[in-house]
């Protein structure tokens, strides 16, 4: 309603700006100097004739003309009213008046109602792009970025430069797509393939899924020295409950790190949480119990991304009881017993050819309720 108020009363003063000068006529007034001018040229018509320039003819109409318009100034000058307008010069105003009444107000609303509205929502700052740089928010930089990436999909170096934005801005899936994409658009490279299994583990909550494991596994593959690959594979390691070998890890990383790496207090810290004194490679109850403090969802992603990684393990190397049993735990831990019974036929299986594994792997699966 305000919009509209505005509108009208500044529709209201162009018609005035343009009406006003139309509906006030000046006529030029003969004044004192008008009758001197007159009284002049017929001084000057008197001198010509004397000195012979003009004819006695000719100096008589002259002088009629002259005295013919000086006495009409004179009478004009007396009356002090202004002489009437020409009929067409009243017509004319007439007619430009009626047309800045209608014409002008018509037209505005015409092209208003044909570009704009007041219902349309602002711009948007990353449809501005006259704005300075520093003017503009995070999100608006990749907002335009965005729009870029959706015309132009195949631009690898705009997925590459936008994945580490998402991930500062915790939007961990988007992250995901973006390193994929840079994957697939610009090759495959150790230092890519490490961003792709961070992205996915932080998409996991942190924790190193089967997936994110086997792409630091590639990763290093290409690179034994890549320091991303080197972290994660060492937290993988933990989750797993095997804090010996992610010590082992972290302590070949820091001694290969330079003195003023940026990355040394997270691996110095990560050091510190585990028990480099343990050997045994496997979590037991401590470990799912300190699960149990955790919130549903990251409860749920630490078992889930630990049954991942052991199962994946020992489907291409079953050699290991105790992680068959901590396999089993974690199936149990999650409700799913049928996953436990199948594990365990496949742990039995696996183990068949060693009497002491056997011996060990039977204790424990009657201690975690599953007979024969």
């Amino acid at each position: 309603m305000m919009l509209w108020l505005a509108l009208s009363l500044m529709t209201a003063a162009a018609m005035l700006a343009v009406l006003w000068p139309l509906s006030h006529h000046r006529v030029t007034r003969p004044s004192g100097s008008d009758l001197a001018v007159y009284r002049d040229q017929l001084a000057e018509i008197e001198r010509d004739r004397a000195a012979g320039l003009i004819g006695a003819a000719e100096a008589e109409a002259a002088r009629i003309e002259v005295s013919r318009r000086l006495l009409a100034a004179a009478e004009t000058s007396a009356s002090g009213m202004p002489a009437a307008p020409a009929p067409g010069a009243v017509w004319h105003r007439r007619i430009a008046a009626l047309a800045a009444l209608v014409l002008v107000p018509a037209g505005a609303a015409a092209i208003y109602l044909t570009l704009g509205s007041p219902h349309l929502p602002g711009a948007s700052l990353a449809g501005r792009p006259d704005v300075p740089l520093e003017q503009r928010s995070i999100e608006s930089m990749v907002a335009q970025v965005e729009g870029h990436l959706g015309k132009n999909p195949e631009d690898g170096r705009g997925w590459e430069v936008l994945a580490p934005v998402y991930m500062r801005l915790g939007r961990f899936e988007d992250a995901v797509k973006a390193r994929r994409n840079a994957l697939r658009l610009l090759g495959a490279t150790p230092a890519r393939e490490a961003d792709l299994g961070e992205a996915l583990a932080a998409a996991a909550n942190g924790m190193v899924t089967a997936e994110a494991k086997a792409v630091f596994d590639h990763a290093l593959a290409g690179d034994p020295d890549n320091v991303k690959a080197q972290y994660y594979t060492g937290l993988a390691a933990e989750q797993d409950g095997r804090p010996a070998d992610a010590a082992q890890t972290w302590r070949r990383l820091l001694q290969t790190a330079p003195a003023n790496a940026g990355y040394r207090p997270l691996i110095e810290s990560s050091l510190a949480r585990v028990d480099p004194g343990l050997s045994a490679p496997g979590p037991g109850s401590d470990d799912i119990a300190a699960a149990e403090s955790l919130t549903p969802e990251r409860r749920a992603a630490f078992v889930r991304g630990m049954v991942e990684r052991l199962a994946a393990r020992l489907k291409n190397d079953g050699s290991d009881a105790e992680a068959w049993l901590r396999l089993v735990r974690a199936y149990l831990v999650l409700g799913e017993s049928e996953q436990a019974r199948a594990a365990a036929r496949d742990a039995r299986q696996a183990v068949a050819g060693d009497a002491e594994k056997t011996k060990r792997l039977d204790e424990g699966l009657r201690r975690l309720g599953i007979e024969g």
